[in-house]
């Protein structure tokens, strides 16, 4: 049996509070905004390098705490420590041993792309055999297809990857992109990230789902065009790739970018406009999906 302990704070202090519950001996903390789920909420957004300023005006400290221990001291102990001069105002509520696993697998349902593709967890069976399902976990490398830009590109494949497309999968994380361009019917796709793990679930995930993925680390050399490039990364690291990204695809090749908010739309329209022309391909929960084409190349007699 577990407390779990709601406490209201002020974004100045809630960090602190945060940080002295640790040391106080909760087994986990965590900070919402306090206004959630009313007209008063501010969703925050951030990337690595451009982390949001600061914490909600109104935030909500959830700490957790072993039963048995002296929750009571444990909280003194804590304001006292971040600055308060009493204990802010909180509730107590039980959490029951659970079986962790079970609920976790419940929180995550079958995902629909479009009518051709499905995201499917191993534990559940395919709502429509007759789709395209791949069979996506929860992870530790990003991209379960749960997220708008992961639909968003997961969709533009569907209407983009033909027979025999030369795909690249530029930050592949978990591989859903490339899996799903294999899965269209691409005859060679290469996913490359930056990180080691991400590979390494890229690889897995591609075995489960029966396909065959190129896969390299981001630091190797990487020449070749391909008919499709798409990059579902942050908009920083867009914006640096541009030159990098714009020159990999190939005459009559198309290009698609996400994890860009519609905030950030012309920054990153302006960082390929040397190399690329790009447009607004779509939109979903206030993030974009990016699109370009370079024209094939045409020859003649002078």
């Amino acid at each position: 049996m577990w407390i779990s302990v709601t406490l209201q704070a002020e974004a100045r202090k809630a960090e602190a509070l945060s940080d002295a519950l640790m040391e106080a001996g909760a087994l986990s903390v965590s900070i919402e905004d306090a206004d959630a789920g009313t007209e008063a909420e501010k969703p925050q957004f951030g990337e690595p390098g451009h982390l949001p300023v600061g914490l909600w005006d109104h935030s909500r400290v959830l700490a957790l705490f072993d039963a048995d221990g002296d929750i009571a001291v444990a909280l003194a102990q804590a304001a006292a420590e971040a600055g308060f001069d009493a204990v802010p105002p909180f509730t107590l509520e039980e959490v029951a041993e659970q079986n962790w696993v079970q609920l976790t697998q419940s929180q995550f349902d079958p995902i629909q792309i479009n009518e051709r593709m499905w995201i499917v967890p191993s534990w559940h069976e395919a709502p429509n055999p007759d789709a395209i399902n791949i069979e996506l976990d929860p992870g530790m490398a990003f991209g379960t297809g749960s997220h708008p830009t992961t639909s968003l590109c997961l969709g533009w494949l569907c209407d983009n990857v033909q027979p025999g497309t030369k795909v690249l999968d530029y930050g592949c994380g978990s591989g859903i992109l490339g899996i799903a361009a294999a899965r269209l019917g691409a005859g060679d796709v290469l996913g490359i990230d930056i990180d080691d793990k991400a590979l390494e679930a890229a690889q897995d995930n591609a075995h489960r789902n029966g396909v065959s993925l190129r896969l390299q680390h981001s630091r190797e050399p990487l020449d070749a065009t391909f008919d499709v490039v798409v990059a579902n990364i942050l908009t920083n690291p867009l914006c640096v790739l541009a030159p990098a990204l714009a020159a990999r695809v190939a005459p009559g090749g198309r290009i698609a970018l996400s994890g860009v908010l519609d905030t950030q739309t012309e920054q990153v329209i302006a960082a390929y406009a040397p190399f690329l022309e790009l447009r607004v391909g779509a939109t979903r929960e206030g993030w974009v999906r990016l699109e370009g084409f370079r024209p094939a190349e045409t020859g003649g007699v002078r």
